[in-house]
């Protein structure tokens, strides 16, 4: 799946039912090395330190730098440090949950609506530009999106940040093929993670996959489906796959309407 004993920045650890913990223990498996970036200190502190389920000692064995994307020199200074790598995965976004989701889509938070944008879209160009320099043979840039092809309720200005994430994979995947490196994106179901408990009627999106996806679809331990997906796209089993959005989201995103009771698995099949 990915490359033995290659290292991967895995961006975006908030705690442990991130995405981006489900994708850097999933790399672990495949016998590659990971580096998590947090925010800050801060950070660190509230989610994992104190309020996950992590252990003392499972905490202190990751391996966790400090980066915020906003930030141009910090995300220089970060891959400097580092130095070569095989891969990156960005999981990051941000939307001010009072003025940029909800019932109304329209808001007069400009500034906010900008925060988002810098955060869950341009900062993967940011991230993109100083990581291909430490990949000098190439690599792997994978980010993280949801279907960004239909309008839901209180997604809001996410569903069009992430349609520009979308857009800038495809620009980069162009601009970095000379430099051996891909870019590509996940498009993932609704999962339950810290962040998605402050979206405005998360339980409706969860709600909607149970009428609208083929496949059975759990919010909770799909995450590591997710992550099967983006460890196959470091990795070199997917080398000539780039620009690409590849969903992940048990079918749904090709459902026309709803799934009709016969249509339903009767039980999750486990092969």
């Amino acid at each position: 799946m990915i490359k033995q004993g290659g290292t991967y920045v895995v961006m975006g650890l908030l705690d442990h039912e991130s995405i981006s913990y489900a994708v850097g223990k999933t790399i672990e498996k495949f016998g590659g090395k990971v580096i998590y970036t947090v925010q800050n200190e801060k950070f660190k502190r509230v989610f994992l330190d104190r309020g996950s389920e992590l252990s003392e000692d499972e905490v202190n064995a990751l391996n966790i730098e400090f980066c915020d994307v906003t930030i141009d020199e910090q995300i220089k200074t970060l891959f400097e440090k580092i130095g070569r790598i095989d891969g990156v995965v960005h999981s990051i976004a941000f939307a001010n949950p009072r003025t940029c989701l909800g019932a109304e889509f329209h808001t007069d938070a400009v500034d906010d609506i900008k925060q988002g944008f810098h955060i869950s879209c341009v900062s993967l160009a940011r991230v993109t530009k100083y990581a291909q320099l430490a990949m000098p043979q190439g690599g792997s840039v994978v980010t993280l999106t949801f279907d960004s092809r239909n309008a839901y309720a209180f997604y809001n200005w996410m569903s069009v940040n992430k349609a520009a994430l979308e857009a800038l994979v495809r620009n980069l995947a162009r601009r970095h093929g000379k430099d051996l490196v891909r870019v590509n994106a996940v498009s993932a179901g609704p999962l339950f993670t810290k962040a998605a408990s402050k979206i405005p009627g998360f339980g409706n999106l969860s709600d909607t996959w149970q009428v609208i996806s083929p496949l059975p679809w759990d919010t909770e331990a799909d995450k590591y489906e997710i992550a099967n997906a983006v460890a196959f796209l470091l990795g070199p089993y997917s080398k000539k796959i780039t620009g690409q959005t590849v969903f992940v989201d048990g079918g749904a995103s090709i459902i026309g309407g709803q799934m009709l009771p016969h249509e339903r698995a009767a039980v999750e099949a486990t092969v």
